[in-house]
Parts: structure tokens; C-alpha cells; sequence
């Protein structure tokens, strides 16, 4: 018997993207079901009664919930096929350390860069470049923060990518002129059929910024 998964989620969220990418590197297939973020679905509220949030996957009726978790159980349930996470446990170890850390501090940052003005803006920006500048010592001379191939990093980064644009246009800052190395990695990553198709439009996520910048008044 065939898997049913289905994912619930937001065709702009960063965290939904990595879902995406995640079983897309798998090679599986599921239903998508985008989810209004200002009138929750039943189904929503009832596979995360917790949070009553995305993202969440269904894997034949059973709801898995957080981005990373469910990036994680994915890789551990369809192991045979293009692992994310290494073998080895202080490696693991390593790389749920950076993925932890994009989701602790790098979100934020984002969030503050679209939502803030003046001075609050401008202490977030020079954060969010410092935190770009770590990932890109932590990512080196490498192809991937994988390695040779794409992996459990990656994944949770790559979707920040299709936000920069908007970033930059609120924050006025350029990510390539700070970042050159982090950039030239997202070029590699977008390479891949998995991500490219996986991830939204940079307009189309400014276009939703632009909407929630309004709808709370920050202009």
C-alpha cells in the first residue's frame, strides 16, 4: 500500500519550503493543501491542536509538526534515498546545531528587517549580515554545507534565499556584496530540480510582505 502524505502548508514560508525540498530530494509524492493563514483550516487545528499552526505533514493519517522535525522524520523514514543528515553522530550533531541556529536567529532577523523601521532596522540588518557571514565560514571551501552533496543545512537554509529580495528592498542592503560566497552556494542549490521547484518566487514573497507591511501599517 502506497504512503499518503499530505502537507499543509503556506506557499511563501520559508519553513514550508524545506519540507518541500526535503521530499522533493526523496522523490515522493504527496498533496499539497495551502492553508489560509487568518481563517485555519479544521483539518489544521485538528492534526496540530498545540501550536494551530503550519507546517504539518500527514503521513498516513499520523500529523508530524515543525519544519525541522519533519525535515528530520522524512529523512529518517525514507532513509534509502538521498540521506540529509550524516552517518555520523558528532556530524549529525553538527549540522542540527546550524539548522537550529538559521531557525534561532536568522528568522527573527528577517522578520525584523520586513516589520521594523529606523534604528530597530538597522541593528537587525547588521545582525542578519554577521549571522550570513558565520554560515559562510561555516559552509567554506565546501560545494554544499553537506559536502560533496546537498544535506540537512542546506535544506534549512536554501529557503531563506527566495526572501533576500525582499530583505534587501526594505532593509536597502545588498546580500551579494556581503555575501558573495553564501550566494554563489545559493546559485548551486537552485541548480538542483529539488530546490528550484521547491521554492517560491522572490516577487511574489516580496508581494506578500508588501501585503502584511500594509495590513499592519509599517510604511
Amino acid at each position: 500500500m502506497a504512503d499518503e502524505i499530505i502537507l499543509l502548508d503556506f506557499s511563501s514560508s520559508m519553513f514550508g519550503m524545506r519540507v518541500r525540498v526535503a521530499l522533493a530530494e526523496k522523490g515522493l509524492k504527496y498533496e499539497y493543501k495551502e492553508e489560509d493563514l487568518w481563517n485555519k483550516s479544521p483539518l489544521l487545528l485538528e492534526m496540530n491542536p498545540v501550536h494551530k499552526k503550519i507546517q504539518v505533514l500527514i503521513h498516513n493519517g499520523k500529523p508530524i509538526c515543525e519544519s525541522l522535525i519533519i525535515v528530520q522524520y522524512i529523512d529518517e523514514v525514507w532513509k534509502d534515498k538521498s540521506p540529509l543528515l550524516p552517518s555520523d553522530p558528532y556530524q549529525r550533531a553538527q549540522a542540527r546545531f546550524w539548522a537550529d541556529y538559521v531557525d534561532k536567529k536568522l528568522a527573527e532577523l528577517g522578520k525584523k528587517i520586513c516589520s521594523t523601521k529606523g534604528e530597530e532596522q538597522e541593528t537587525a540588518k547588521k545582525e542578519f549580515i554577521e549571522c550570513l557571514k558565520l554560515l559562510e565560514g561555516e559552509l567554506g571551501e565546501k560545494p554544499y554545507f553537506g559536502g560533496e552533496k546537498i544535506g540537512f543545512v542546506d535544506v534549512a537554509l536554501v529557503p531563506f534565499s527566495c526572501w533576500f529580495y525582499a530583505y534587501e528592498s526594505f532593509g536597502n542592503f545588498s546580500i551579494e556584496a556581503e555575501c558573495p560566497k553564501l550566494i554563489a552556494w545559493t546559485k548551486r542549490c537552485m541548480e538542483k530540480e529539488s530546490v528550484s521547484s521547491s521554492l517560491e518566487d522572490p516577487h511574489k514573497v516580496h508581494g506578500y510582505v508588501v501585503g502584511i507591511r500594509k495590513k499592519y501599517g509599517i510604511e
